[in-house]
């Protein structure tokens, strides 16, 4: 079928709106009408080929729409169900076993191999092959076909175009604080970063009970937000040391901190921020091979890195009780979010890459 979709042709370059052809959904695919798609930094990450990424692409991963149509093997969903997407995974190896999907040894070739799992294209024009499948689905268009792997079915009395953040940096933020740290009432927490991944940290972190949870940032407006989603402290890193101020806020170092920048030096006074024994989740994306330094006596002290991958959800189970703690008035992401058009899209990359927008959601 005939879709619009928005391509990037080269490293780096626009986001070019586009008429290409979409495959039909296999036996074990579904065809999702996409009616909003979330702008994450994964998707410029892939536009700016910091990690290897076949072009002319079509990328997005953070969907929510309507089903058209299934395959003979789909069980999960049928026509007319509501879903939001989120990435793909093999289903068979050891950690997709063990219910950790974020982890499948197959991950990098399924959600950034620009092709089905069998080596397939599902996009091409005319001759040309389109390279789809970012996170098993690419929803940068207003159509997207993917495996029922990817999506997660979600109430039908939430509207659609705020639902797709949900299926990656917000299940990501959210997942590290309740899934990945296990932060448990009467825990303190320290986000460094407070973009969309990090407020949604802050907001899992004020419904896990945590009793201090401080933001950490140089933007002033971001900082305040973070006060205004439940943050109980924030310091701005551009004025003063954060790993001292967390020190005296702490009394000598914090349980868990939070990395959302990627930014080595950032990363560093993550750890450096933790009592002994207290655990830094990475979530911050570096291009591939940046490197980071940390002294070793720091995590001899029975200090631990934990590197986090979609927040260590299973998202048809997680994104479900994300959508109930917002209906509860408990996790109102909805405010993160401004709207813009498919054709705005460039606009929307300029205005995210600049923190004018926390949370840009495309409506094709």
């Amino acid at each position: 079928m005939k879709i619009k979709a928005a391509v990037v042709r080269e490293k780096g370059g626009p986001f070019l709106i586009e008429e290409i052809e979409l495959d039909e959904p296999r036996a074990d695919e579904v065809l999702v009408k996409i009616a909003s798609s979330g702008l994450c930094h994964t998707d410029l990450v892939a536009r700016n080929q910091y990690m290897p990424i076949p072009l002319p692409g079509v990328f997005g991963h953070e969907g929510a729409g309507v089903v058209e149509k299934v395959g003979a093997q789909v069980t999960k969903v049928k026509p007319g169900d509501h879903v939001a997407t989120s990435f793909m995974s093999c289903g068979t190896c050891v950690p997709c076993k063990k219910g950790i999907p974020g982890w499948c040894t197959e991950f990098r070739r399924l959600n950034f191999g620009g092709r089905r799992a069998d080596g397939s294209a599902t996009m091409k024009k005319g001759s040309e092959t389109v390279y789809g499948s970012f996170f098993g689905q690419s929803t940068f268009a207003n159509y997207a076909v993917m495996s029922e792997r990817s999506i997660a079915k979600v109430p039908s009395d939430v509207p659609l175009e705020i639902l797709s953040p949900l299926g990656c940096g917000i299940q990501t933020g959210a997942g590290g604080v309740i899934n990945t740290l296990m932060a448990r009432p009467g825990s303190e927490i320290a986000v460094f970063g407070i973009g969309s991944v990090g407020l949604s940290a802050i907001m899992a972190a004020v419904v896990s009970g945590c009793t201090k949870i401080i933001g950490i940032d140089v933007v002033p407006e971001r900082l305040k937000l973070a006060k205004e989603f439940g943050a109980t402290d924030i310091i701005d890193s551009s004025k003063s040391n954060a790993v001292e101020e967390i020190r005296n806020l702490t009394g000598g170092g914090i349980e868990f901190t939070l990395e959302c920048t990627g930014i080595p030096k950032v990363f560093r006074q993550a750890v450096d921020s933790l009592m002994m024994g207290g655990t830094c989740g990475l979530i911050g994306v570096a291009p591939v091979g940046m490197e980071a330094s940390l002294e070793m006596q720091v995590i001899l002290d029975g200090r631990t890195i934990k590197g986090i991958v979609e927040g260590d959800c299973i998202p048809e189970i997680f994104i479900p009780q994300l959508i109930k703690f917002y209906k509860q008035g408990r996790f109102p992401f909805d405010r993160l979010i401004k709207f813009y058009t498919l054709e705005q899209i460039n606009e929307a990359a300029e205005d995210s890459e600049k923190g004018k927008t926390l949370k840009a959601v495309l409506r094709p």
